[in-house]
């Protein structure tokens, strides 16, 4: 069964997965979430930002009143 899903890019399309992953001040990895290609990466930082506190900085693909 196929899993893997076509998505889209600023640079074009691609069939595959997302990596979202976030890093600590220090460079140390803190959480990740692999999605689907056509994930909005809003949801998937959703579910990471559960576990996290501070001050998060992202790509405009983040940008969302409700993670503000």
């Amino acid at each position: 069964k196929d899993i893997a899903k076509r998505g889209k890019t600023s640079t074009g399309w691609f069939y595959g997965f997302k990596l979202h992953a976030v890093f600590n001040r220090l460079g140390e990895l803190v959480t990740f979430h692999l999605s689907t290609g056509n994930t909005d990466d809003r949801q998937a930082l959703k579910q990471m930002a559960k576990q996290l506190s501070g001050t998060l900085v992202g790509d405009k693909g983040y940008i969302s009143k409700d993670l503000a």
